[in-house]
């Protein structure tokens, strides 16, 4: 059987190019010659008649054809390497790992303390390196660009059926008025709430919130008198003042100031927020790669 004279050995080479977005880089993690990787890479291109990689600044980018056969490269390359070492476990303290992982502001703040030392402790040679992003569908196209391995965010606006999605951390809002606020140490019923002038965290500019919202399903509004980037920055901002912000509660409890803030449900239902682990269908089944969400999503599940 010699499926019609074609190298096996060239899907090794089209996963490492697929992995690294670059010939040496490929070539170093194939443990083949810089040149070797560049004639794989040609033989490839006729083999599949199609460019596959195209360069630009950022490296090679795949085409539509690489990112449609990747899913199912990587996985016949997991099955043979399980054919061949069926006994073999992955350790990762044994291997020198190196990772880049997309995080959102709230992941960032509530997991990677705890992920950050799960990951030093069961991989001590291992690098981890951490890409923030504020823009939910920017998720996407970094892990179709190889950019980051993995994701911690909100899902994207728009499904793609390439991009694996897992849920593993929720929190729920709650409403945050300074203790020393005499304006507001009556009950926060939704009239005194919408009197009052707002604090708004919009990471990606928007100037509105899912409490607008929901207000605007209602045919109300709010006075937002402040607007920031981040969501973990209000806690300090509200003592001393007569501002008021709905949070996600992590936000109050993990603050340095959380004594001295009044604590109370919104005036409205809000819905819970939900954070997903998102991953490439390229990686889904590489040991390496597997290793990582198992180790993330058992840090999540603690902290849930």
């Amino acid at each position: 059987m010699n499926f019609e004279g074609f190298d096996l050995n060239l899907l090794a080479a089209f996963d490492a190019l697929m992995a690294e977005r670059n010939v040496t880089k490929a070539a170093a993690m194939a443990g083949v010659s810089q040149p070797a990787m560049s004639a794989a890479l040609a033989r490839l291109r006729r083999a599949f008649d199609d460019p596959l990689f195209i360069r630009s600044a950022e490296g090679l980018q795949p085409t539509a054809k690489a990112q449609a056969i990747a899913p199912p490269v990587a996985e016949a390359l997991a099955r043979i390497r399980g054919i061949m070492h069926p006994a073999e476990a992955f350790d990762p303290a044994a291997q020198t790992l190196s990772f880049t992982l997309g995080l959102t502001e709230y992941p960032l703040h509530i997991a990677l303390p705890a992920l950050s030392k799960k990951f030093a402790a069961l991989a001590p040679n291992g690098t981890l390196h951490i890409r923030s992003f504020t823009d939910r569908d920017e998720t996407v196209a970094l892990l179709d660009r190889g950019k980051i391995d993995a994701a911690l965010s909100v899902t994207p606006t728009k499904t793609q059926r390439r991009i694996v999605s897992v849920p593993l951390l929720s929190d729920e809002f709650v409403t945050l008025t300074a203790k020393d606020d005499e304006t507001a140490r009556d009950e926060m019923t939704l009239q005194r709430f919408l009197a009052m002038k707002h604090i708004l965290a919009s990471p990606e500019g928007n100037r509105y919130g899912l409490m607008d919202e929901m207000l605007r399903e209602r045919g109300l509004t709010r006075q937002v008198a402040l607007t920031l980037p981040s969501m973990f920055a209000i806690p300090a901002l509200l003592p001393g003042s007569h501002y008021v912000s709905t949070v996600l509660r992590r936000v109050a409890a993990t603050s340095a100031c959380r004594e001295a803030l009044t604590i109370t449900e919104p005036p409205l239902p809000m819905p819970q927020i939900q954070f997903h682990l998102l991953w490439h269908q390229r990686t889904q089944a590489h040991a390496a790669h597997r290793w990582l969400r198992e180790m993330i999503g058992a840090v999540c599940r603690e902290i849930d």
